[in-house]
């Protein structure tokens, strides 16, 4: 396989096992689809539902902090995308606009945007958690 091709195919896989565990996934699962139904001629319905199947592992997966498991999962779709890629060249380029669009910064141009994955084991939480990322600057100043 043509090495540009290897390493769209690797990209794709890893962005593809990164959006499973985001509010996005639904919509990001349907354009993924797309690409990888293009090996064989497969259904876009059928690869949605395995896909699906895939992240359901992966989200318990990431919870238990199994990292075997996710990259299993990363490995087996990496396969999967070099074969739609493969038989299926003219895929590259919707596959290289869905990664153009992950990269990019989500809300107003300059602004910054965060991946945050929360765990809170055990214990008992009687009250609401919270967590940010940034609360803006802030100052010590001493007098």
């Amino acid at each position: 396989m043509d090495p540009e091709l290897a390493a769209l195919a690797t990209a794709g896989a890893t962005a593809l096992v990164q959006q499973m565990t985001t509010d996005a996934w639904t919509a990001i699962r349907d354009r993924f689809a797309r690409v990888l139904s293009r090996d064989r001629g497969r259904e876009e319905s059928v690869v949605a539902g395995e896909l699906d199947q895939v992240r359901d592992e992966v989200v318990v997966a990431a919870g238990a902090g199994d990292e075997d498991e996710i990259l299993g999962a990363r490995d087996e779709w990496q396969r999967r995308m070099r074969r739609a890629l493969a038989a299926n060249p003219e895929a590259a380029a919707d596959l290289r606009e869905i990664l153009r669009e992950l990269e990019e910064p989500q809300g107003q141009p300059g602004s910054v945007s965060y991946v945050v994955n929360n765990t809170i084991n055990e214990g008992t939480y009687n009250e609401v958690v919270i967590q940010t990322g940034s609360l803006g600057k802030f100052q010590n100043r001493r007098q």
